[in-house]
């Protein structure tokens, strides 16, 4: 009788501690989401904060070298994808259309001559917290169904890119609605 009260016990505990990991996670991502909001531009402001400056922040770079990689992951960057790559530059950097245009170039340059995503998944490893890891996803599904349609090589690659983020499975589930419900 004993082992079976002690079993129950240490399953409650294990039961305890698990909740209170998903209680910490979600308390992170309500930060992570409200330094977001903090940080975007008031609706009242006339234009973005321009420019990429001479030594363009590695961030956005990183970012928008992968948000390409994932453009043209079936084999085009359409219209469609350019307009949602400018509009997210806009919006998540506070890029003007001629900053974003500059980053866009770097970045192409950049994947141009990178061999693997480390150098990029690396910077925002460090810098992004999981809020942010999670918009970037949700971004990346907006590039992947700004055309209208799901390659295969567009599926991998965000869910590569999400994994070197170590974003879990759910996070870009959830990311994937997110972005079909935007878009529809």
């Amino acid at each position: 009788m004993r082992a079976l009260t002690g079993r129950r016990a240490e399953r409650r505990r294990a039961h305890a501690r698990t909740r209170a990991r998903v209680i910490i996670r979600r308390m992170k991502l309500v930060d992570s989401i409200r330094s977001l909001l903090r940080l975007a531009p008031e609706a009242g402001d006339a234009e973005p904060t321009p420019s990429v400056p001479d030594a363009p922040n590695p961030v956005h770079v990183a970012a928008c070298t992968l948000l390409l990689d994932v453009a043209y992951a079936d084999g085009e960057f359409a219209p469609s994808e350019r307009a949602h790559l400018e509009s997210v530059l806009a919006r998540h950097f506070g890029l003007d259309a001629t900053a974003g245009a500059e980053l866009i170039a770097i970045a192409e340059r950049e994947r141009a001559r990178s061999i693997d995503y480390y150098k990029f998944t690396s910077v925002l490893q460090r810098e992004y917290d999981i809020g942010q890891k999670m918009v970037l996803a949700e971004i990346m599904w907006g590039l992947v169904l700004a055309d209208g349609t799901i390659a295969d090589h567009e599926q991998y690659l965000t869910r590569k890119i999400a994994n070197l983020l170590d974003l879990e499975p759910g996070y870009l589930s959830q990311a994937k609605s997110a972005a079909a419900k935007r878009r529809a």
